[in-house]
């Protein structure tokens, strides 16, 4: 039994670890954002 609650709090853990680093970083205020920087102008 407490190898399945091992297993089930270690796919948690590593749900979670996705989540984190997938998640999008916040921009400072007075800072351009990248999808602002990766916009260009050609017309």
């Amino acid at each position: 039994m407490w190898l399945i609650l091992l297993e089930a709090g270690l796919a948690l853990l590593l749900l979670a670890l996705m989540v984190w680093a997938t998640w999008p970083k916040r921009s400072r205020p007075g800072q351009a954002s990248r999808s602002d920087t990766d916009k260009h102008d050609d017309e």
